[in-house]
């Protein structure tokens, strides 16, 4: 088992909201709803779950590795559990230390054991384990899906599944279909520990299975890049997802957990995270993206170069994505108003650059990055650095005139102007006189930038996924040649011939027979 620990760094929103009275207000009431679970003794010895927690110093949080919940990113660890875990040591003011698991039963076997404090794993409120555990307020709602293969005649619900349906062992996938066994007695499943539900899906692709169940935010994560996963139905709908603790002991720790989602919620943090990593794959388009995986291996490898060359500080994969979204990777590329080539550059901002040749894609790559560079400068200090780029590239749609005005919107309606999740439902306001009349630059179409950016994070994300999947290819393949050219020159192990040879130098029978025992 693989144990990670984090040292929590108080955060700016978490700063902002128990700084001072605020939180001293906070531990009192949490020391006086101790007493009263206790019976109102102070003298009682036993201490309260909560109680352990803070005299320890260190939240324990069991969690599974997943693109939803946690994993190590390119610039640490992320994941909306993580992130949320994170916040609520800030909130406790203890160290965060991360326990992941590799299945769901290590993890329950690990709040069980008392080795983790609380579960934070994605994981869905359900009958059964209500029985056996408490639950925070929920964060997130997810459904049900059930999948299969595209081409393969789709079922239309539990009865007509006509092959093998494999399931994680112990998941809520696995209790649906137990539930719903009365119903469709001839329903069958298999069980599995060895696979995560990422792998499920990929085994639905490669026919080794037939159907898998999983939650739509996986689903939604998954078919970015894999478009010939296809739904079926959907087996249950609006599923809460929550932490899980055990009973007993634990009302003060579940009453903490309630004040710490009141505030994450109102605060607008739990949106933000959800807009960071769901908010741009809601929608799946399999024409669309079909479309960009064959240009990825047709289009992509001659123009790859370039946008290394010119990405500077910014992810070359964030600016390729961009330019397929401009122009589909066509470097003659033209729109009804004027703008034109890879990165669809206008003829201002063009002669504001030096470029020269709008069609050259290797100056339109040059300009547009140079370009994304300054709006980035531009963008309001007080956003967070991870949404600086969703600001820049707004702009880079729209202007970011407008991008302003939608920040001064936003502050207007009383919601956050410098989150992302907050000012893209303010962008389509722009559109209405009500709300353009107040702005200085005036109407603009409001949902283009927002859509923009949403295909872009798609693109982006779908390149991350390709291009990790080729490294590891590549590694494996030179790690295959080097142990082909270290085992060149041993010949192949002959059995016979050696035992001869030891054969032929050992001793005589008579000679072994004369040697005295010991």
């Amino acid at each position: 088992m693989e144990i990670t620990r984090q040292k929590s760094s108080e955060s700016s929103v978490s700063s902002r909201l128990f700084r001072g009275w605020k939180r001293q207000i906070l531990l009192v009431s949490l020391f006086l709803t101790s007493l009263l679970l206790l019976g109102c003794d102070p003298t009682q010895p036993d201490k309260t779950h909560l109680q352990q927690i803070l005299d320890r110093g260190e939240l324990r949080v069991g969690t599974i590795y997943s693109s939803t919940t946690y994993l190590f990113g390119p610039n640490g660890p992320e994941g909306i559990d993580y992130e949320l875990a994170k916040q609520l040591a800030d909130y406790l003011g203890v160290e965060l230390k991360m326990v992941p698991s590799y299945t769901i039963d290590d993890l329950f076997t690990q709040l069980n054991a008392g080795r983790v404090d609380i579960l934070a794993a994605g994981l869905a409120v359900t009958d059964q384990r209500r029985e056996f555990y408490s639950f925070s307020p929920a964060y997130q709602w997810i459904s049900q899906k059930v999948v299969y293969k595209k081409g393969r005649k789709r079922p239309r619900n539990l009865g007509q599944l006509d092959g093998v349906i494999r399931v994680i062992a112990n998941s809520s996938h696995a209790e649906t279909l137990e539930r719903f066994k009365t119903d469709y007695p001839n329903l069958d499943w298999e069980v599995t520990t060895e696979h995560d539900s990422e792998e499920l899906m990929q085994k639905v692709l490669a026919g080794d299975i037939d159907f898998t169940i999983v939650d739509s935010s996986q689903l939604d994560l998954f078919r970015r890049y894999h478009t010939e996963l296809s739904l079926a139905f959907t087996v249950v709908k609006e599923q809460p997802v929550a932490w899980l603790m055990q009973k007993g002991n634990n009302d003060a720790l579940q009453a903490a957990l309630i004040e710490f989602f009141g505030e994450m919620q109102s605060s607008g943090m739990i949106a933000q995270l959800e807009e960071k990593y769901f908010g741009h794959v809601g929608q799946f388009d399999y024409v669309d993206t079909r479309a960009f995986m064959r240009a990825v291996e047709r289009k992509l490898p001659s123009i790859k170069p370039m946008f290394e060359q010119y990405a500077a500080e910014l992810d070359w994969r964030l600016l390729a994505a961009q330019s397929y979204q401009e122009s589909h990777w066509n470097p003659n590329a033209r729109s009804h108003t004027g703008v034109r080539g890879l990165m669809m550059l206008t003829l201002n901002t063009a002669k504001q650059l030096k470029i020269e040749n709008r069609l050259d894609p290797e100056s339109s790559i040059r300009g547009g990055a140079i370009y994304l560079e300054q709006l980035l400068q531009r963008v309001p200090e007080k956003i967070a650095p991870h949404e600086r780029i969703w600001f820049a590239l707004a702009a880079y749609n729209v202007g970011m005139g407008h991008v302003i005005d939608a920040i001064k919107l936003t502050r207007a309606r009383g919601k956050d102007p410098y989150s992302w999740t907050d000012v893209k439902t303010t962008l389509p306001l722009l559109r209405k006189k009500k709300w353009y009349k107040q702005t200085r630059y005036g109407y603009a179409r409001g949902e283009e930038p927002v859509a923009y950016v949403d295909n872009i994070r798609r693109y982006y994300d779908a390149l991350v996924y390709i291009e990790d999947k080729k490294a590891a290819a590549d590694r494996l393949a030179q790690q295959k040649e080097k142990f082909k050219q270290l085992t060149a020159g041993i010949k192949e192990y002959d059995g016979d011939a050696v035992d001869n040879k030891v054969a032929e130098k050992s001793a005589p029978e008579e000679q072994l027979k004369a040697v005295p025992e010991r």
